[in-house]
């Protein structure tokens, strides 16, 4: 029997109209005036009362879903959002013009003509934490928490909407009688070269208060079984949520498939050159004289994000030490890793560069050497563009007489095409409670203290921008990694002489230089001990430039291991205690 959205079982969470009245272009009354989109879901889907984030897209694009239509860039199409909670089979749903949207504010704003509407749900769970907070989060399920494809999560067909005009319509009903699908068991994926290992983490379990895994994919050096005497130093490719292992392929590109075009790279067949590039590490990989040594990519997802950023949380958990010691000792001893620090080696790239400089940092004997391209931000007077120290607010430059935004996003050429605002307010209409599983919200789910109710503090008002300093003290102190270098370099520096080395754009994308800049003036500073590393920028270059000279983007990105394992070898020839094994892995 269907239910008025105000019912006591169903308790829906929209943003008041007044709260976001913050956008400047909105209209004061558009074609859509009075609309109301109604959404149910049928028992048959799921008996039990449901938590979650609804989500409402009206999309003017063809191809495809709405729910992939979604994004904070050029093509971004209007979507809305409304917590639900206890929401019972058969009650409605209601989405009206005091619902928060983005890029189009309100639905009264949407201009006339046909749109394609779809609704999904992304689902809640309950998590009673062992630090005594009761949290409602959208648990991972195999996909790298992307709401848009996550298994269980409840969707409407693609439904014709018109606003406005002599056909259009005030009222829409959506219901939810499709599922996402489940996924194929990772371990099905396995090859002779790459292996797959799940553990469950008793650190990670007791943080979140119920079972929870890691998973890990290992590329297995030419001629494991051949020498089983052998122990295999280690190298940890930091990135988002790997759902294969997917650097290396064993046959030659298949160029009967369809040319897929790359937007990013402006490069047509793409999926025909990465299918190059994977068969060509395939071919070095298993040459004579290839550096034999054990790749590692983890599959670390939270409720907030697809990775955990590899460090320990107020918010996310113990990741890093569930890492370091609970996954990496379980790889090394069913792969016979050396299981020592001179032999461990960290890279990646963006959230992976990020990643491989804090587990250097916060780890430092456990790795020989970090090579960090195109990092998050690594010192936060430069998050970005802004310094969260000095900044007053986010969103606009601490300006008397004019708002001027700051940007969020450029080319080349330095063009912005969006702002801090609108990738902030769309995570806005994605979660509340830092529960978009956008970029934003994992920075602060990361860096933030638990706030009153269980979820992460806001380093910045996610309407207005403006900066909280207390949450900002707190982030400086426990991940801006340029300021625990300055702060702790009197025990970090003899601890991480010659193994940090940093590579960056000087036209990234995301300003993601410019704390690479100040990082810099720091390390080469430093005299007792000098940090002996590499700090390169590629001219010109976007994100995510890897210190790769002679390649685009297009291509370097495709060549990590080739480009990091001889600087890995060199560096423990140079670098390792005494009596180490350096010749059994090195056939």
């Amino acid at each position: 029997m269907a239910a008025h959205p105000t019912s006591r079982r169903l308790r829906i969470v929209p943003l008041l109209l007044a709260a976001v009245a913050v956008l400047p272009w909105w209209g004061c009354g558009g074609a859509g005036d009075g609309i109301t989109v109604e959404v149910t879901f049928p028992e048959s889907r799921s008996p039990e009362a449901l938590d979650g984030r609804l989500l409402l897209v009206l999309s003017r694009r063809d191809e495809g879903e709405p729910r992939f239509h979604v994004t904070d860039g050029p093509g971004a199409q209007p979507v809305f959002g409304i917590d639900v909670d206890g929401w019972a089979p058969g009650e409605t749903a209601v989405f009206t013009d005091s619902v928060f949207g983005y890029p189009v504010g309100r639905l009264g704003d949407l201009p006339p003509g046909t749109y394609r509407a779809q609704a999904i749900l992304n689902r809640y769970e309950t998590f009673h934490r062992g630090d005594g907070h009761t949290v409602k989060l959208p648990p991972d399920r195999g996909e790298g928490q992307q709401w848009a494809r996550k298994p269980g999560n409840l969707l409407s067909a693609v439904t014709e909407f018109t606003v406005g005009g002599a056909g259009g319509s005030d009222r829409l009903a959506l219901s939810l009688d499709e599922e996402v699908g489940a996924l194929p068991d990772p371990a099905t994926l396995e090859t002779e070269w790459v292996k797959y290992v799940r553990i469950r983490s008793q650190l990670l379990s007791d943080f979140w208060g119920t079972d929870t895994y890691l998973g890990a994919w290992v590329l297995l050096p030419d001629g494991f079984d051949e020498h089983p005497e052998a122990r295999y130093p280690l190298a940890i490719f930091h990135g988002h949520f790997p759902s294969s292992f997917s650097a290396m392929r064993v046959d030659p590109p298949d160029t009967s498939e369809p040319c897929e075009y790359s937007a990013r790279f402006d490069m047509d067949c793409y999926n025909h050159v990465q299918q190059e590039y994977q068969h060509e590490l395939y071919r070095q990989w298993t040459s004579p004289g290839f550096p034999r040594h054990l790749v590692v990519e983890i599959q670390h997802p939270t409720p907030y994000y697809d990775d955990s950023y590899a460090v320990n949380s107020e918010n996310n958990g113990p990741y890093g030490d569930a890492i370091m010691r609970e996954l990496l000792p379980e790889i090394e001893r069913r792969f016979r890793g050396i299981g020592e620090g001179w032999a461990r080696f960290t890279y990646g790239g963006s959230t992976g560069g990020w990643e491989a400089m804090a587990a250097q940092v916060f780890y430092p004997d456990d790795f020989n050497g970090a090579y960090v391209a195109c990092p998050d931000p690594i010192d936060f007077r430069a998050y970005t563009v802004v310094n969260l120290y000095e900044d007053a607010n986010a969103y606009f430059l601490d300006e008397p007489f004019k708002r001027t935004p700051r940007p969020g996003h450029r080319n080349y050429l330095g063009h912005v095409d969006r702002t801090l605002e609108e990738s902030n307010h769309l995570e806005l209409v994605l979660g509340t409670k830092s529960r978009s599983g956008q970029q934003w919200d994992i920075w602060e789910a990361v860096y933030s203290p638990v706030g009153e109710d269980g979820y992460p503090r806001r380093i910045w008002d996610k309407v207005t921008g403006e900066i909280d300093p207390e949450v900002a003290e707190f982030w400086k102190e426990n991940y801006d990694l340029t300021h625990i270098l300055r702060r702790d370099w009197a025990t970090l520096g003899p601890k991480l002489a010659g193994k940090l080395n940093i590579y960056v754009g000087d036209m990234d994308n995301y300003y993601l230089n410019d704390a690479v800049y100040l990082a810099e003036d720091f390390l080469e500073s430093t005299t007792n001990p000098y940090y002996a590393g590499e700090v390169d920028y590629g001219d010109r270059d976007e994100h995510c430039w890897n210190g790769d000279h002679d390649q685009p983007n297009a291509i370097s990105r495709l060549r990590y291991i080739q480009m990091f394992a001889p600087r890995m070898v060199q560096r423990m020839m140079e670098a390792h205690p005494r009596g180490a094994d350096l010749s059994s892995w090195r056939y």
